[in-house]
């Protein structure tokens, strides 16, 4: 990395937060890495070590091969978390250096939401009965802690008289009851995705934005990513054959579009830092626009898409790291590698290899999925850990540090049932 590059970073993160902000981030940085040296930390600590070994002097040499293996790896990590959150929910993560020795987080609605979706793929390609059985649990449980609203709330599950709202992750568990519905047919999960939906399309502004945001992003402008809604919501029109439901998710992604600079960047693109969007939010833009623009036959969202990917390609290295945050020239804008979002820019690429013929998109994705083997957790002695993907890359980098949040192996495990197909 460039030195130039270097201290841009240091610049940009020093600014992006006040110094109470900067202080109680390095506080829970020093009690974090004290955790690490607890008795039950053990396995936790060899691999922190592990890895930042490699990524100090040894570096990742990428896995081809073993996806079937690893698939289930994910998914039994994934029934796991299930378990631990013990109401039919899954855990928001497994995080070894919170306060207490679990270790697993409460349930998160949002990401258990289209972990649904994932897991009925997996069911519905293998002829699993049980993995099927699981996600059908998880969706009458978000039935169970839907707002009387239609809204999902936002954050890991909390009693009703502290929820608030959120669109995205609204959007997020309709996707789930859609593959959820589509699998069952159960008119109480039909019954839910519609309250669901209709809370989302009557929240959309003029412009196409969504006005709920919710209270664990910054606010004070749109959200780009929020987009990624769009998707389930034409799903749900296609379910229920309302054109309405089409035309609006039609809507979200024009907005989206508009807040495409000509190089491909997004602006207003991130939970908490959109001078420096995380590859994360930036995969949820590009797949809400790839999908919806597939569905609908918009040629200009699938181009949209392709003039993002040529900018961001370049910038993986050899082996398939990707930096976990961009700055409005592409410049790598932090220090470590969000795997979640790396898996989700690999499954844009197959996905849009896929639509378009172009193979040399998914060359790129298996380069990324081959890197990101490398870091899934296959050999434990620590359950908790085994078959998971980190946040980041070192695991005490910038995205969901010191822990295995459960998006990045639902987004793993999407990226491996897409390399195998």
């Amino acid at each position: 990395m460039k030195t130039f590059t270097i201290a841009r970073i240091l610049r940009a993160t020093l600014h992006s937060q006040s110094s109470r902000a900067a202080y109680w981030r390095a506080a829970t940085l020093v009690r974090e890495i004290g955790a690490l040296f607890r008795p039950c930390n053990q396995a936790f600590r060899r691999q922190v070590v592990k890895e930042m070994s490699a990524y100090l002097i040894l570096g990742t040499r990428p896995i081809e091969g073993e996806v079937q293996i690893r698939m289930r790896s994910a998914v039994d990590w994934i029934l796991r978390a299930q378990a631990a959150a013990g109401d039919g929910g899954v855990a928001l993560g497994y995080f070894p250096c919170d306060d207490g020795a679990a270790g697993w987080r409460a349930s998160y609605p949002e990401t258990t939401g289209y972990i649904i979706t994932s897991l009925l793929a997996y069911a519905s390609r293998f002829g699993d009965a049980g993995v099927a059985e699981a996600a059908m649990r998880m969706a009458y449980w978000e039935v169970s802690v839907q707002m009387a609203s239609g809204a999902v709330q936002g954050g890991a599950l909390c009693p009703p008289e502290r929820q608030t709202a959120a669109a995205f992750n609204t959007g997020m568990v309709l996707d789930g009851w859609c593959s959820a519905y589509v699998h069952s047919g159960d008119s109480r999960i039909l019954e839910a995705a519609r309250s669901a939906a209709d809370f989302l399309v009557q929240d959309l502004d003029d412009q196409g934005f969504f006005r709920t945001n919710g209270s664990f992003v910054s606010t004070g402008e749109v959200k780009t990513y929020t987009c990624l809604c769009a998707w389930a919501i034409y799903r749900f029109g296609d379910i229920t054959n309302e054109e309405r439901y089409h035309y609006a998710a039609v809507r979200i992604i024009e907005a989206a579009v508009r807040q495409q600079q000509p190089n491909g960047w997004f602006a207003h693109n991130c939970l908490n830092r959109s001078d420096a969007p995380l590859t994360h939010t930036i995969g949820y833009t590009l797949q809400g626009i790839l999908e919806v623009g597939m569905l609908a036959g918009r040629s200009d969202f699938i181009s949209a898409v392709e003039r993002t990917l040529v900018q961001l390609l370049p910038r993986r290295s050899v082996v398939g790291y990707l930096p976990g945050r961009f700055f409005a020239d592409w410049e790598p804008a932090c220090f470590s590698s969000c795997l979640t979002g790396a898996a989700q820019i690999a499954i844009v690429c197959y996905r849009f290899a896929d639509h378009t013929g172009k193979l040399v998109y998914r060359e790129h994705a298996d380069q990324l999925v081959n890197y990101l083997k490398a870091h899934q957790q296959m050999q434990s002695d620590n359950p908790a850990m085994e078959g998971a993907l980190a946040g980041s890359y070192p695991l005490f980098g910038g995205y969901m540090r010191a822990g295995y949040p459960n998006w990045a192996t639902k987004y793993l495990l999407d990226a491996l049932m897409l390399q195998g197909a």
